[in-house]
Parts: structure tokens; C-alpha cells; sequence
């Protein structure tokens, strides 16, 4: 048999076929996906309480999180077939590996998992899951094919992600009683919500072939990719800014601030050079090097403040 042949084969497998599933959760993506979660409910407990959170609290808060951004993911390509069959028909749905329908079933089971680790720590935080998966449900199923604009459903999506993980640790008071929302809530949901900007026009620049052809107009396909290179670079400063503003609001100590500095002008870099070079190729590059920015200053933050904690011997997670 040939390799072709062997890696046909091996979908129909029970490996193959876990792999599939695995794929949709967009495995690349995952150090960035469960580190902001994580680096969100530290972040919480620490700027409102001066203490860490409880580790089970902390790790479903993490898990449940990770879950809600994976059921979207999933619900994604149910909606994007057509296109991925185009641009990226190895993926599992367009190649036949996992069906529309379980693909469906999947989503909606990540996102019970999502929910029911919310109203366990805190309705606030499923209110706010439930607000999110709305907006992102009208961006994959009929923004997206509508709008050159629908980008701006997707940050607000994402952004509103890390505020509810934040209300899981420390809630507003209006749901349950806690110490109101923390500035840097709102600068964390900020700052996931304009770099997300940057982030799906980038994803829309590596799939401007597919979405052309099959007449989605996203930013890309009717701006042109050089356009829409500036505007992820305008994006991404900006969430540089925030990341900083981030820091001061809630304490943080050199550590973050040293990430902050390093990775966000590193970052910002790589935008410039999308500018120059404004190509799909360069597009999908930009789009993972963005991925691999958050996770290390999402993990920079975790490490700082543990150590914070540790020095300080504040209760909680490391208790």
C-alpha cells in the first residue's frame, strides 16, 4: 500500500479517527488557549484578593475555558466547509474524517462542559460564556458571509472570554456577592479583543482564495490583503499598549513586565514585516507567530505571579 494510501486508510481507524477529532481543537493553538485562561484566574484572585485561587477552582475555571474556545473552533468549521474544502481540504470536515453532524455534536458537548463549569463557579461567568457563543455564533453562520466587518464580532467574542474566567474567580456582585470588576478585567478583555482583530484578518489573508471563490466578503477579499496587513499591524500595537496598561493595573511585577516589552516588540515586528511582505503566506505566518506571543506572556504572567506569591507565601494554590 501506498503512503497515500496508508494515510487514507488510517482515517477509518480508531487512532485516525481520534486524531481527527483532536484536529479541530486546533492543536497549534493550545499553549495560547490554556494559557490565558490559567494566566486569567491568577490574575483575578491576585489583583482582587491578594491571594491565589483554590487549585480546583483554578484548574475547571482553566479547563472550562479552553472547552468554550474549542467549541467554537469546531462550530467554525461546520460553518466553513465549503471554504476549508478550497484552502485546507486535508482538514477533517472537508476530507470526510469527521462528519458535519458529530462535528455539531462535538461543539455542543465542549460547550455544555464550558457552561456547567460556569454556573458551578459563578453565573455571572455563564452569563458571560453564553454572550460570547451568541456573538460568535452569528459571526460563523452569517457575519462572515455578509460583512467585510465581521472581524469585529470575533474580538468582542474572545474578548469577553477572559473577563468571564475572571468573574469565575472574582465575581462583580451583581450574580453573586464579590469585589465588583477589577480595571484589569476590562483591560485584559480589551486587549484579547482588538489582538483577536488582528488575528482573524490575518486567518482571512491565508483563506482569501477560498472565501473568493466561494464570494465571502471578508476584509481581505475586498480590501486586499496590503490593506489589511496595516490594520493588523494597527491591531496588534495597540494590544501591545493594553498588555502594559495590564501590568500597572494590577500589579505586576518584572517579570510580566519584561515579556511585555520583549515579546510585544517582537510582535509588533513581525507585523512590519506583514506590511512589507503582504501575502497569504505571510498572513498565516503572522497568525501562529501572534498564537505563540500570547502563550508566552500569558505563561510570563503565571510565572509571575507564582513567584509573587511564593515570596509573599499568599494562601491559595500553592497553599
Amino acid at each position: 500500500m501506498s503512503g497515500g494510501e496508508e494515510g487514507r486508510g488510517d482515517k477509518t481507524t480508531a487512532g485516525g479517527k481520534l486524531r481527527a477529532y483532536a484536529e479541530l481543537l486546533r492543536p497549534p493553538l493550545a499553549p495560547m488557549d490554556i494559557a490565558l485562561p490559567g494566566a486569567a484566574a491568577l490574575l483575578a484572585a491576585y489583583a482582587t484578593a491578594g491571594a491565589l485561587p483554590a487549585a480546583l477552582p483554578f484548574a475547571i475555571a482553566t479547563l472550562g475555558a479552553y472547552a468554550a474556545i474549542t467549541s467554537s473552533y469546531v462550530y467554525n468549521d461546520c460553518c466553513d466547509v465549503d471554504v476549508d474544502a478550497v484552502g485546507m481540504p486535508d482538514r477533517p470536515l472537508p476530507s470526510s474524517q469527521v462528519t458535519r453532524s458529530a462535528a455539531l455534536a462535538y461543539s455542543a458537548l465542549l460547550f455544555g462542559i464550558a457552561a456547567a463549569v460556569a454556573f458551578y463557579l459563578n453565573p455571572e461567568s455563564l452569563v458571560a460564556l453564553i454572550g460570547a457563543t451568541m456573538i460568535m455564533a452569528v459571526y460563523s453562520k452569517a457575519a462572515k458571509r455578509t460583512t467585510p466587518f465581521s472581524w469585529a464580532l470575533v474580538g468582542l467574542s474572545f474578548g469577553i472570554v477572559p473577563v468571564g474566567v475572571w468573574l469565575a474567580m472574582a465575581p462583580a456582585g451583581i450574580l453573586k456577592d464579590g469585589p465588583g470588576l477589577h480595571a484589569g478585567a476590562l483591560l485584559l478583555g480589551a486587549m484579547i479583543c482588538i489582538t483577536d482583530w488582528g488575528f482573524t484578518n490575518c486567518d482571512a489573508s491565508r483563506d482569501v482564495e477560498g472565501d473568493r471563490r466561494e464570494g465571502i466578503p471578508t476584509f481581505p477579499v475586498t480590501y486586499g490583503i496590503p490593506l489589511t496587513a496595516k490594520l493588523v499591524a494597527a491591531a496588534w500595537v495597540v494590544g501591545v499598549l493594553l498588555s502594559i496598561a495590564l501590568g500597572v493595573a494590577t500589579g505586576l511585577g518584572p517579570i510580566y513586565f519584561a515579556a511585555a516589552l520583549v515579546a510585544g516588540g517582537w510582535m509588533i515586528a513581525q507585523t512590519v514585516g506583514f506590511v512589507k511582505t503582504p501575502t497569504a503566506a505571510r498572513g498565516e505566518r503572522t497568525f501562529y507567530q501572534g498564537a505563540n506571543y500570547r502563550a508566552v506572556l500569558f505563561a510570563a504572567l503565571i510565572v509571575d505571579v507564582l513567584l509573587r506569591a511564593t515570596v509573599a507565601g499568599y494562601p491559595g494554590l500553592l497553599g
